[in-house]
């Protein structure tokens, strides 16, 4: 028999019914979704023994921040930063790359310089720690934050408290009068909004009337 020029077999072993047709189609695609147990088995081989989650370890610790006392119980992984942040709520550090490398995060420990997202709490015990929240004396700021705004050496404001923190530091970690030198001791800080030559000027300013 012919049908749109072409032949057609009428015979009884290629008849296909629809109903076997969608019982067979189904039967198909529950084997495909449903895996043989020994696949199965290889699977959970490749990905290795059940992991069980680390165990928090708690310590106590004592940290002096801005002048003040500070007693608490944290992780022991707790990064400074977020020890200064969460804790303490102190959030003029900023998390920026969170990864030591944008400058976003600087406090001062023992007054140098140091990248909170990269240290951590535990290690500070005893040590004085500064943040941009007590560089100030009450209402009187401090000579370099008066150099900031003097000299606008910010816009966004995001990277101000750790540029002005390094800015500090400087003196004692023998840097240079050149703005050259400046800007190699500060290049670990970097300011989004390219404000560098009002940085710059702001730290001479505050160096050269010796405000420090």
């Amino acid at each position: 028999m012919k049908r749109n020029g072409h032949e057609q077999d009428e015979s009884p072993e290629f008849r296909v019914d629809r109903r076997e047709f969608l019982i067979s189609t189904l039967a198909i695609g529950a084997a495909v979704a449903s895996p043989p147990k020994a696949f199965a088995e290889k699977a959970a081989d490749a990905l290795g023994p059940e992991t069980t989650p680390t165990p928090v370890s708690l310590v106590k610790i004592q940290l002096h921040v801005n002048g003040a006392a500070h007693e608490l119980t944290v992780d022991s992984r707790t990064t400074l930063l977020d020890l200064l942040r969460e804790k303490l709520l102190l959030t003029g550090a900023k998390k920026g790359c969170d990864h030591g490398q944008c400058g976003a995060c600087t406090v001062l420990v023992n007054g140098r310089r140091v990248n909170s997202c990269l240290t951590l709490a535990v290690q500070n015990q005893g040590r004085q720690i500064t943040t941009i929240e007590g560089l100030a004396n009450g209402e009187t700021l401090h000579p370099m934050q008066e150099a900031f705004l003097e000299h606008d050496a910010f816009q966004c404001g995001f990277c101000t408290p750790g540029q002005i923190l390094s800015a500090v530091s400087l003196d004692g970690e023998g840097c240079g009068a050149s703005d050259a030198e400046i800007r190699e001791c500060m290049s670990g800080n970097l300011c989004r909004c390219g404000a560098y030559r009002n940085i710059v000027q702001a730290v001479q300013s505050a160096r050269k009337g010796a405000l420090l």
